[in-house]
């Protein structure tokens, strides 16, 4: 469950989401601000895609994320 949420909060921090969504966001103000520009960098072609794909996106890219999203990933189990 709590990937799924932190799936949503990625996704929610690089598109415009519906109120259901945003209810449901975990992560907090920084750690969104931590991990959108990554986002936006590697991951726009999957946007579209899924929570769960941007997620993947972002663990594959893993070794060229700030370190602010990284540790984001980090605290997160991920």
């Amino acid at each position: 469950m709590r990937k799924f949420f932190f799936a949503l909060t990625l996704l929610s921090v690089s598109v415009s989401t519906g109120a259901i969504a945003q209810q449901q966001r975990s992560g907090t103000a920084e750690e969104q601000a931590a991990c959108s520009r990554d986002v936006q960098r590697y991951c726009r072609p999957v946007i579209d895609q899924g929570d769960f794909t941007i997620l993947a996106c972002l663990q594959q890219n893993r070794p060229k994320l700030t370190a602010a999203c990284n540790q984001v990933l980090k605290n997160h189990g991920q």
